[in-house]
């Protein structure tokens, strides 16, 4: 079976359009942009009409995005501390379930630190005295759930999730340096705490109610059993970090930043690869 090819257009006839993406396809819709033909397939949504898929991306890019105070994408919903709330409520599970083993093998001591187990540096932030003490982790994670969303907001998920791990590892080499053992979230979140005096005075709000705030855990600090080293490292830690954040030009900002967290967590990997453990007596302390 054979057919006949179509006949040529007739002189001053108008060709029918086809779309520019593909060329099989009749269509009689322009982009609202470029305005060029566009097939079903190809049509986007617009504020006004369709536009082609390249006019939709060039948009995007022009559009600018929201961001956080001090860079970083806007927060809608603070993930990153409901991360780390579960984080610390599935480690105390484990502790509930299996307390020797879990305390032995992942809380701060400092000789076991310096014989190369390093990730009780990590592992003891996310830690909590086990029960029949229910009140370490419950404080702990009162805090969290109070400042994190407030400083997540502020800084950005990854900036937040940064000041987080580097006030705790600050909080675990203080320990290192100047006690023995330890667990708990405190080294973290004392680090919110300097981090939120810091923020608050960039940004010029009253600071009488984070200084009350402060005095009140400065007490708590020099009570007995509780690890100050770990409260002063994190505290230190966390201020230097949001100073760094806070105070950094708007210009190259998130390469500022960026250094600056660097410099920071390279300092306490020297501090814990070059010192030895110059421990006081704290063993079984909490933090």
């Amino acid at each position: 079976m054979t057919s006949q090819p179509p006949p040529p257009p007739q002189p001053g006839a108008q060709a029918v359009p086809t779309c520019y993406q593909h060329p099989d396809r009749e269509t009689y819709v322009r982009c609202q942009r470029c305005e060029r033909p566009i097939c079903p397939d190809c049509m986007r949504e617009a504020a006004v009409g369709h536009q082609c898929p390249e006019c939709v991306r060039d948009g995007n890019r022009e559009v600018r995005q929201a961001q956080a105070t001090f860079g970083g994408a806007a927060v809608a919903a603070p993930r990153v501390t409901w991360a780390l709330l579960i984080l610390n409520v599935l480690a105390y599970a484990a502790e509930v379930l299996r307390p020797d083993e879990v305390i032995q093998r992942f809380a701060m001591w400092s000789l076991g630190v310096h014989m190369g187990e390093w990730w009780r540096l990590i592992t003891s932030a996310f830690l909590h005295s086990p029960p029949p003490s229910f009140w370490h982790i419950l404080f702990n994670m009162w805090a969290l759930y109070v400042l994190g969303p407030q400083l997540e907001r502020v800084l950005g998920a990854g900036r937040f999730a940064t000041l987080y791990l580097l006030s705790a590892l600050g909080g675990s080499v203080a320990i290192y340096l100047f006690g023995t053992s330890a667990v708990g979230a405190s080294g973290a979140i004392y680090g919110l705490f300097g981090a939120l005096f810091v923020i608050a005075r960039r940004l010029g709000y009253d600071i009488r109610g984070v200084l009350w705030l402060i005095g009140i855990n400065v007490v708590i600090t020099f009570l007995p059993g509780v690890s100050w080293q770990a409260h002063l490292g994190g505290f230190v830690t966390g201020a230097i970090i949001a100073a760094g954040f806070a105070y950094a030009p708007p210009r190259n900002r998130t390469l500022v930043q960026t250094c600056i967290a660097a410099a920071v967590l390279v300092a306490l990997v020297l501090l814990v690869t070059t010192l030895p453990p110059y421990g006081l007596p704290l063993e079984g302390a909490f933090t």
